[in-house]
């Protein structure tokens, strides 16, 4: 299957539309002219025995979930592993895909998974994610009313690239984004910026689409029930767990929060009984404990990788037998209790 396919049909599984805007995502390595794909390797992280592992293999495309190249890259060294990672894809022709925060964002994505093993109730995203542009592309309207414009004004506002302009008998209005409002004001004289309104429009917000999952449980469990089902479905030996203040492991849970990765910025404001992620800071922890908030936390890509799983059904499905699709044997949190 063509490169270009492939991302196609990871678009259609996660839109990086879907991303933080801080984030790095989608086609980050693509090779020079035509590339098939034949074979695919998921991972989370794209590091030096991961792609030893995908030289051996013979795969063509790495799909890692982690973005590898995530800060600009002042020169390819061999002094630094990230650098030398981005040479190797390059000289073996592999392309590298990453969807991180796009896979966080979507309905069914790794936060829904996440929530999988507490049982059934109403999931609602912790931070809803927007539409990614105002229909046209305008985010403001200016309103010109109670006075006449020109001939020669109004060719102004239409001769001004990406906006939308109106005429009827009682007003002129203006569509634009933002960036353009400081270029219709400055060809509109005084006297009409006196009567012109301008209105910011606010963004729909997308139907079960956002960062972190909140529940609300239709049973409540037990928090010592809920620790031992996260350790199951993440295939942990150990987790560290932090009750918050008046709690114990018989307390019920009733709603839990997670965040995949590091979660203490998107979970800052959310009120639950219990909050399952990666990692957070000690003073982070401190602060929830003291709201009588209990918090799992799981090492950062242990809540990340088993959904990789889930991701290899979607994509046998989505790019039929013409692709093998492989999970990383090698892949894994480097941090482990000891």
């Amino acid at each position: 299957m063509d490169l270009k396919q492939v991302v196609s049909q990871l678009e259609g599984l996660a839109p990086t539309s879907l991303a933080e805007s801080w984030d790095n995502v989608g086609l980050l390595i693509e090779p020079s002219g035509s590339k098939e794909v034949r074979k695919v390797l998921l991972t989370n992280d794209l590091t030096e025995p991961v792609l030893l592992e995908a030289v051996e293999e013979k795969v063509d495309m790495v799909i890692s979930y982690h973005p590898p190249l995530f800060r600009p890259l002042k020169r390819l060294t061999k002094g630094n592993w990230k650098e030398r990672v981005a040479v190797r894809c390059v000289e073996e022709r592999i392309a590298v895909f990453s969807p991180h925060t796009s896979w966080d964002a979507v309905n069914g994505g790794i936060n829904n998974w996440l929530l999988e093993p507490y049982g059934s109730g109403q999931a609602t995203p912790v931070t809803p994610s927007t539409a990614p542009c105002h229909p046209g592309g305008f985010s403001h309207t200016v309103a010109i009313t109670g006075t006449a414009v020109a001939t020669d004004q109004l060719q102004a506002l239409l001769s001004l690239p990406d906006i939308s302009v109106s005429v009827d008998a009682s007003a002129i209005t203006v569509n634009c984004s933002k960036a353009q409002l400081s270029k219709v004001f400055a060809v509109l004289p005084g006297e009409l910026l006196e009567c012109a309104t301008v209105t910011a429009h606010e963004l729909p917000p997308l139907p079960n689409t956002g960062a972190g999952r909140r529940l609300v449980l239709d049973s409540p469990v037990t928090l010592e029930e809920a620790v031992t089902r996260t350790k199951k479905h993440l295939g942990l030996d150990h987790i560290r767990l932090a009750l918050g203040n008046d709690r114990n492991l018989e307390s019920k849970i009733k709603s839990i929060a997670v965040c995949a990765g590091s979660g203490s910025s998107v979970l800052g404001g959310c009120r639950a009984d219990l909050l399952v992620t990666g990692e957070m800071s000690h003073h982070e922890v401190l602060d929830f404990v003291h709201k009588g908030i209990s918090v799992i936390l799981t090492e950062h890509s242990n809540c990340e990788r088993g959904y990789l799983r889930l991701v290899k059904d979607k994509l046998v499905k989505a790019l039929g037998e013409e692709v093998t699709v492989l999970v990383s044997k090698i892949d894994r949190d480097p941090l482990q209790i000891v």
